[in-house]
């Protein structure tokens, strides 16, 4: 079960996977709290944080001494790429991660993400600057090709072994799908054969059921885990424990799991702070209310612009939902 990287033993290999608002560093360490081989950062826009925009940096955000981190970095220019890592390397970051996957169409105009399917060239050149800046491991998270006539994710990973990278994740999605129809996780297995380092299979992975047979299918060393795990961080764990042994999450239920959100809820504010904490942290809570069963308590705590309100209402929720049980 345990998947080298470098010096890292990642175990178990069910890993949390890079979603754009919403890994960043408060829901990152509430997944690892229960539980995950790895965590992903937010995409960071590598000239960005080298030039020390405030947002980048945030989304960027480690916390010493928490779980093994990756930080996942995205852009077109060799120079960027290789100062964004030594700069998160320096923060504490133990794995840096490459963005080669994004489809939405603001990064791919500006040849990033997704794009670099389309120039296997530069997209060396990328992974070759950022391998030599470092001394962690770096891993690459990529599709399976641009569209159904161009899957070359198999050609990529081949030359980004051999340019140092130690991991690669696959999203068995073209961009051209974006996100659309399902994920062909069969197709994942050209990369798997293609390469002898570790390859984890992403895409359409919720559940146990859907992670065994992306496993099967694909022959992935591991799983990531994005969507799955909104409303549910203890999911990778759940997922962990029932296809590898790992000790079962204690899932928080009723006024237990009432404190856990307000937990999370007041990191996310002092995380961010006051203002934008309350607007980032609806999405989550939103995600919450519906897993435990309480959509009529949405619109009063999701409209509400009062952050000592939303504890109110939440706990008033929770307090509800344990005397129903």
């Amino acid at each position: 079960m345990p998947l080298p990287l470098g010096p890292l033993s990642l175990t178990p290999p069910v890993f949390l996977a890079p979603l754009a608002g919403i890994t960043d560093l408060p829901f990152r360490r509430l997944v690892a709290r229960f539980g995950a081989g790895l965590v992903v950062s937010e995409m960071v826009a590598s000239a960005e944080i080298v030039r020390a925009q405030p947002e980048a940096r945030a989304r960027a955000e480690l916390g010493l001494g928490e779980q093994a981190t990756s930080v996942q970095l995205a852009g077109r220019e060799p120079y960027w790429m290789a100062e964004g890592a030594k700069l998160v390397e320096g923060q504490g970051a133990k794995v840096i991660d490459i963005n080669m996957g994004c489809p939405s169409k603001r990064v791919t105009t500006g040849l990033c993400g997704s794009a670099l399917l389309r120039d296997l060239d530069l997209a060396l050149t990328l992974i070759d600057a950022v391998v030599k800046a470092v001394k962690v491991p770096v891993t690459l998270k990529t599709r399976l090709g641009w569209d159904d006539t161009l899957h070359n994710a198999a050609e990529l990973a081949k030359r980004a072994e051999g340019a140092g990278v130690q991991m690669i994740t696959i999203h068995g999605r073209t961009r051209c799908q974006f996100y659309k129809g399902q994920a062909n996780w069969a197709a994942i297995r050209a990369v798997k054969e293609a390469v002898r380092i570790p390859v984890i299979a992403n895409g359409d992975i919720t559940d146990t059921a859907t992670a065994r047979e992306a496993l099967r299918l694909s022959g992935a060393d591991g799983v990531m885990i994005g969507r799955g795990a909104q409303g549910a961080p203890w999911k990778l764990a759940q997922v962990a424990h029932d296809l590898y042994g790992t000790p079962a999450p204690k899932v928080p239920e009723g006024a237990a799991r009432g404190r856990m959100i307000l937990d999370h809820y007041e990191d996310m504010l002092t995380f961010y702070g006051r203002e934008l904490g309350l607007r980032m942290a609806r999405k989550h809570l939103g995600w919450y209310l519906d897993e435990a069963g309480l959509p009529h308590a949405r619109e009063a705590i999701l409209t509400s612009t009062d952050p000592a309100e939303v504890i109110v209402l939440l706990e008033q929720a929770f307090a509800e939902l344990e005397l129903a049980a």
